[in-house]
């Protein structure tokens, strides 16, 4: 049997249960105060793996001609979507993504004395987009599987229909320690 797995039920029963053990994340030092008791970390594997714990205060550059933004990586495509009934919908990480991501582009784009001219823009003129990934790994992930949530939770976030961009760059680099993305948005240079 494997090592993490017991038996429970009577002598006969196959079934096997998993047993998942919790232990606090640090060991307190010893000159400093222990940790509090509901800090406890789980040691097996998330349940979900694409589902975003953590989005970064977002870096945004937002101009007169563009917004640029980085963004925590978005889910991969197996774990955008479920079958529900037999019809393919967003899954809850989809949609988490989408909503935080949405969140801080309204947050960025609030504390720009540049918001007004750029939406203007935006509603007005065909749309460039670029998105740059890094990922943790080169042979991980494809590029093209970020790009239609990424585009969507910008577009959806800044209240524009995403038909409007007419040009599209994606990029694929490696960074180990910060996986993200850098978004940018503007008019196309016609």
């Amino acid at each position: 049997m494997p090592a993490g797995r017991r038996r429970t039920g009577s002598p006969r029963s196959n079934v096997s249960v998993r047993v998942i053990s919790y232990r606090p994340t640090a060991k307190p030092e010893p000159d400093s105060k222990p940790a509090p008791a509901t800090a406890l970390r789980q040691t097996s594997r998330p349940s979900r793996p694409g589902t975003p714990l953590h989005i970064p205060a977002p870096a945004a550059v937002i101009t007169a001609d563009s917004i640029e933004i980085t963004l925590p990586v978005p889910p991969s495509i197996n774990h955008q979507y479920s079958t529900v009934r037999g019809r393919r919908v967003l899954s809850s990480a989809g949609r988490i993504y989408k909503q935080q991501a949405g969140q801080q582009l309204w947050l960025a784009l609030s504390q720009s004395p540049h918001k007004r001219t750029l939406m203007q823009r935006l509603r007005t003129e065909p749309l460039a987009l670029s998105i740059r990934f890094y990922f943790t790994s080169p042979l991980r992930r494809d590029v093209d599987g970020g790009l239609k949530i990424a585009q969507d939770a910008l577009c959806e976030g800044i209240g524009l229909n995403d038909n409007r961009i007419v040009e599209t760059h994606l990029y694929k680099e490696v960074d180990r320690t910060a996986p993200r993305i850098r978004i940018v948005l503007s008019p196309a240079v016609q």
